[in-house]
C-alpha cells in the first residue's frame, strides 16, 4: 500500500491534544552539550562565537521539501545518520564555512510521534524545533516557545474533495452543505474552528483518519479528507492507482484560521542565551529558504536520500517533492507575505489565532498560560527586512 508522506503529521508536528497532555509530562531535561566544530577556514559569516555546535533542528516530519531551507545550509558531503535519522554537516552560508556544524533530526516516527515542543523540553541539545502557532497556544503553560520564522508565510493544511463529485463546490464552506462525511485527525483544533465557525457539521464529521487513503478511495468520492496543499493533490492523482485523478481543495487558512506551521522556534527558556546566535542565524535561514527556491534541486537530491537510508517504511518520491516546491510558491504557502520580507509573523494573524485556540484548548481540558499575549508566541526581532523572494 502507498504510505501518505505526511500520515501522522498533525499528530507529530502539530497538535494532537492527547499527545500534548503527554507531553507536559516529560522529565526533567539536562544540560545542554556543545561539541566542538569542525576545523575549516571560516568565511564571511562567524557563528562560532555564539552559536553552540551543532546547530541542532528538530524538524515534524520524515525529510520533504518543505524542510528545503535547512537543508540548504549544509556543506558538502553531509553525513546521514541512519540510526539518529539526522543529517550532519558544516553550515554554510555567503559562499563560506561559518565555523559550527548543523544536524538536521527528522520527526514523525523518529521520535516516537511526540510533539517538537516536547521533544524539545526532554532534549536541550536541540537548538531550534518546528512548531505551529496553535500547538504553542495549547502548550504555552507547560512547553513554552518562542518562534522566530516562519518558513511557511500560509499554513499548507487543507480539506480535499472529489470535483466529480462536488462540482459545485469551492470552498470548505460548500462541503459543509453537502452530505460529505469530512474525515480528520482528532483533536485538530482547526476541526474546532470549521464546526464552531458553521463551515462543516459535527455530526458530518469524523476523527477517525489513519493517514492513509483506504477510505477516501472506498467512499467513491463521496466523502472529504484533510490532507495538505504541498502532498496530496499530486499523490492522489499521480501515485494512488486507486484514484489516479485530481481532487478539488480549500486551505484552512482561507477558511479563516490563520494558524502558522512549522515555525522554527526556541524554546522560552532558551531565548536570551541565544540571542546572539539568532541575530545571525535568523538572517541566514531566510536567504538559505530565497536560495532553496530558486534552486531546489541539488537538495531534493540529498532529501530523497535521507528518506531513502531512512527507510522507515515512508514513500516519498521525486515527483512529490518537486510538486512541494511547486505547489507552495503557485498557493501562497510560501511567500513573502505582505512585505518584502520572508519569514516575518503578523502580529495580528497571531492574535487573532490566540482569540480563536485560547477558548478550544479551554474546553479539552488544556488551559494555556494565565495572562498568555500574542508577543509571548513570537518574536520578528531577528527577521531581516531586506531578505526576501524576488518579486514576479
Amino acid at each position: 500500500m502507498h504510505k501518505n508522506t505526511r500520515i501522522t503529521t498533525a499528530t507529530a508536528g502539530a497538535i494532537v491534544l492527547g499527545l500534548l497532555a503527554a507531553g507536559c509530562s516529560s522529565p526533567a531535561p539536562e544540560p545542554p552539550t556543545t561539541t566542538e566544530p569542525a576545523t575549516g577556514r571560516i568565511g564571511p559569516i562567524d557563528l562560532s562565537s555564539v552559536c553552540p555546535s551543532p546547530i541542532v533542528v528538530q524538524t515534524d516530519w520524515n525529510p520533504t521539501s518543505e524542510h528545503g531551507h535547512l537543508y540548504q545550509m549544509l556543506g558538502d558531503d553531509p553525513a546521514i545518520d541512519t540510526r539518529k535519522k539526522a543529517v550532519t554537516g558544516p553550515l554554510v552560508a555567503a559562499g563560506g564555512y561559518t565555523g559550527v556544524e548543523l544536524e538536521i533530526r527528522a520527526g514523525g516516527p523518529a521520535i516516537g510521534f511526540q510533539t517538537v515542543s516536547s521533544q524539545m523540553y526532554q532534549d536541550q541539545d536541540i537548538t531550534l524545533g518546528y512548531v505551529q502557532t496553535d500547538g504553542q497556544i495549547v502548550a504555552s503553560a507547560t512547553l513554552p516557545t518562542v518562534a522566530v520564522m516562519a518558513p511557511l508565510e500560509v499554513s499548507p493544511q487543507i480539506i480535499m474533495w472529489d470535483p466529480e463529485t462536488y462540482p459545485d463546490a469551492t470552498t470548505i464552506a460548500d462541503i459543509g452543505k453537502t452530505d460529505a462525511v469530512v474525515r480528520y485527525y482528532a483533536g485538530s483544533p482547526y476541526m474546532e474552528y470549521l464546526i464552531g465557525a458553521g463551515l462543516l457539521q459535527r455530526d458530518r464529521t469524523d476523527g477517525g483518519y489513519d493517514g492513509t487513503p483506504a477510505t477516501f478511495v472506498a467512499s467513491g468520492g463521496a466523502d472529504a479528507q484533510q490532507g495538505f496543499s504541498s502532498s496530496e493533490p499530486y499523490i492522489y492523482e499521480h501515485e494512488i492507482a486507486q484514484w489516479a485523478r485530481p481532487v478539488a481543495y480549500q486551505l484552512v487558512a482561507d477558511a479563516g484560521y490563520p494558524n502558522y506551521t512549522a515555525a522554527l522556534a526556541v524554546r522560552a527558556d532558551a531565548l536570551a542565551e541565544l540571542d546572539a546566535c539568532l541575530t545571525l542565524l535568523v538572517p541566514v535561514m531566510q536567504q538559505a529558504l530565497v536560495d532553496f527556491y530558486a534552486q531546489p534541486e541539488p537538495v531534493i537530491d540529498l532529501i530523497l536520500e535521507a528518506v531513502e537510508a531512512y527507510d522507515n517504511g515512508i514513500v516519498y518520491t521525486r515527483g512529490s517533492a518537486e510538486f512541494g516546491v511547486s505547489s507552495v510558491i503557485e498557493d501562497g504557502v510560501v511567500s513573502n507575505g505582505a512585505d518584502d520580507a520572508v519569514g516575518d509573523f503578523d502580529p495580528a494573524r497571531v492574535e487573532e489565532l490566540l482569540g480563536i485556540v485560547r477558548p478550544i484548548a479551554v474546553d479539552a481540558g488544556l488551559t494555556p498560560a494565565e495572562g498568555l499575549t500574542a508577543a509571548d508566541l513570537y518574536t520578528n526581532a531577528y527577521i531581516d527586512p531586506a531578505i526576501g523572494l524576488p518579486a514576479e
